[in-house]
Order: structure tokens, then sequence, then C-alpha cells
């Protein structure tokens, strides 16, 4: 006799396995991960015309690996700056990173120590703007982890072998800076952030985050950019906890 009671989704389908959802998080990331090619080429070209050694760039990108805070990094040390000013500017930049792990963290509280550091590691802008719609889909998928973790892992595995492959054209071509790479960062930034502005506080935060830096380029030490950033994390709260008391009331 056939029963009547619904029947509970198979939470190891097929369709959701480990490997499937790696490769697809791979997938699902390539776009990104091709933009950023010309972006850590660049990074290792720089990085080498402003006086760092081969070593300290590629360490930079096998330790750091946040793109963002390696080119500021490197440009403050070719302006000369201090250890301590390096050190706060770069925390500052990668003061999103916070915001995107408190995003995420509902969707990994149940993993292990042993996934989460590693996926703390090599959370960037481009594997969170990958990751996080498949996170929201309500499937009942138990994978979606070793989905972040196909996307992640070719990013970080792409952008060493095109820092090295900056480092070789910076030691032997001249005036890498003049042949406009830079652009490629500016568009790959773009295709990341607008696409995750659905909701009116994140519109307000990147037009106050992207004004003030306009406002603010000429101050040294990319001290325009830091002032930026907390002005942007500050308007995009306020305008949150605007729109939860709106909804309340």
């Amino acid at each position: 006799m056939k029963s009547n009671t619904p029947s509970t989704p198979n939470m190891s389908s097929p369709s959701h396995s480990r490997w499937r959802e790696f490769f697809a998080g791979a997938r699902a990331i390539l776009p990104l991960v091709i933009g950023a090619t010309p972006f850590g080429m660049l990074f290792g070209a720089l990085a080498i015309s402003v006086g760092l050694t081969p070593w300290a760039v590629m360490g930079l990108s096998l330790i750091v690996f946040a793109g963002s805070s390696q080119f500021v990094a490197a440009g403050l040390v070719g302006q000369g700056a201090s250890l301590g000013i390096i050190v706060l500017t770069t925390f500052v930049v990668n003061l999103r990173h916070a915001l995107y792990a408190i995003s995420l963290g509902p969707y990994l509280r149940h993993l292990s120590h042993r996934w989460l550091a590693p996926m703390a590691f090599m959370l960037t802008d481009e594997s969170y703007a990958a990751v996080i719609t498949r996170f929201e889909q309500a499937d009942g998928s138990p994978n979606k982890h070793w989905f972040y973790l196909g996307g992640a892992l070719l990013m970080y595995i792409n952008w060493q072998l095109w820092t090295f492959a900056g480092i070789v054209a910076g030691q032997r071509l001249q005036s890498v800076g003049d042949l406009g790479l830079e652009f490629a960062m500016v568009v790959t930034f773009i295709g990341i952030v607008v696409p995750l502005i659905i909701r009116w506080p994140m519109l307000i935060c990147a037009l106050v985050a992207g004004g003030t830096a306009l406002l603010l380029h000429e101050l040294p030490h990319q001290l325009g950019l830091i002032v930026a950033s907390l002005f942007g994390i500050a308007a995009g709260l306020a305008a949150q906890l605007f729109a939860g008391r709106s909804v309340d009331s």
C-alpha cells in the first residue's frame, strides 16, 4: 500500500555531490577568474618595479592573497611609507572581508575549524560574489561548502600563476605601468559590485564610499581610501538600521 506522506528530499542526491558542487563552483567563478588575470599580472610587475624582490612579491600573493591590499601595500612601499601606515591601510582595506564573513556565517556555522580556516583565508571579493547566490538557494544541499572550495581554490591558483608571470614581465619589461592593464582592475570590481547591489542600503554604501574616495583621492598614502571605506560602511549600516526600524514601525 502506497503511503500518502510526502517523501523527504535526498540530502545526498548525486546532483548535490561533493565533486559536482566543487566543479560547479569552479565554473561559476571562471568569468571573475578571467577578469582577475591581468590584475594578478599587473600586481607582480608593479611590485617588482617599486623595488620588492621576487620572493617578497610571490610571498604577498601566497600568504596575504588579497589583491587590492597587495596593490596598496606595494604602492606604499614605493612611496617610502612606514610599516605602521602600510599595516593600518591594508587592514582597513580588508575590513570588507569581515562583512563578507558575517554574511556567510549562517551558512557555514555547522562546519569545523578544519574547513573554516582555509575558507576564511581564501575569501575574496570574487569568491564571495560567486558563492553567496549558491548559499542562498534553498535546495537542501549539504555540500555547498564544496562549491565555495572549488571557486576559491581556482581563484587562488590562478592568482599565483599570474603573479609569477607579472614578476617575470616586470623583470624584463620597462614601464609596465604604461600598458594600461590597471583598467582590468576597475572593470573586474565593477563586475563584482554591481550585481550585489540589490537593496538600497547597499546602494547607499556604494555611493557614499565611491563619492568620498573621489573627493579625497589626493590625500597621501591612500588615506582617502581608508576614510571612504569607513564612511561607506557607516552609511550602509545606518541605512540598514533605518530600514529595520521602518519595517518594525
